[in-house]
């Protein structure tokens, strides 16, 4: 695979409804999360070691070449011509994908931080909010330090439930496919089941269609953490 495409976003950023209209396209496969970073490989004795040593590979080596292979078998099983992966995990590794993939595309999905923190603690209820603004900081920064470094089209959750259709065709023009006005119905196709895990779960994403977001929140109820988020992403303009 010389040019898979991969959404980088945060976690709670609408990557699922991105990944759904672009797998709705006669020409995209576009899977739920495959968490490609989890898949590692162990050499298990000093003979497969030597093996491994002897053909020049290491172990981050062959893991790239399980990690391209998955994306290969979405691509073939599907029977089109570009593959997107729109796992959020793939941001926190996004300078290993630049060594597997020297050639791969890029599709920047942001969302207002407080938003996308206001969901995440509502999706981890179980966890120290502390802890996931932390999380959501963290996929913040290492977004627009991706963004800095890479090439790629940036895109926003906002434009993208407000006008999906422009969203959609500056999209297909980024990755040279022609627009399909079906990508704007993807219920109309099956993307594989919505579980918590591979992606969003609620009923929402379920409907098979793109829903209006939510209002922006003002300035003054953005917490600190998430200021210099907000100015780099263009959600807040002026010192507060």
């Amino acid at each position: 695979m010389p040019s898979p495409v991969f959404i980088l976003s945060s976690i709670r950023s609408g990557s699922t409804l991105l990944r759904c209209i672009l797998d709705t396209h006669s020409k995209i496969r576009a899977p739920h999360e495959l968490h490609l970073a989890d898949l590692e490989v162990q050499l298990i004795s000093p003979y497969v070691e030597l093996a491994m040593q002897t053909s020049g590979l290491a172990t981050a080596e062959i893991e790239h070449l399980l990690w391209d292979r998955m994306l290969h078998r979405e691509l073939v099983l599907s029977g089109k011509d570009i593959v997107v992966d729109k796992t959020p995990g793939n941001l926190l590794l996004w300078r290993r994908l630049t060594e597997c993939w020297p050639q791969a595309r890029y599709i920047y999905l942001t969302r207002h931080p407080l938003h996308i923190l206001e969901s995440a603690i509502a999706g981890r209820p179980d966890q120290d909010p502390a802890q996931t603004e932390n999380l959501v900081t963290t996929y913040l920064r290492e977004l627009q330090e991706a963004r800095s470094q890479l090439g790629g089209l940036t895109v926003s959750y906002e434009d993208l439930t407000s006008n999906a259709e422009e969203v959609a065709r500056k999209i297909c023009v980024h990755l040279n496919v022609a627009w399909e006005p079906e990508m704007l119905t993807y219920g109309s196709v099956d993307h594989g089941p919505f579980v918590q895990g591979i992606g969003d779960f609620t009923e929402k994403i379920k409907s098979g269609v793109v829903m209006p977001g939510r209002d922006m929140p003002a300035d003054a109820d953005v917490p600190e953490s998430l200021i210099a988020a907000c100015r780099a992403f263009g959600y807040m303009e002026t010192a507060r």
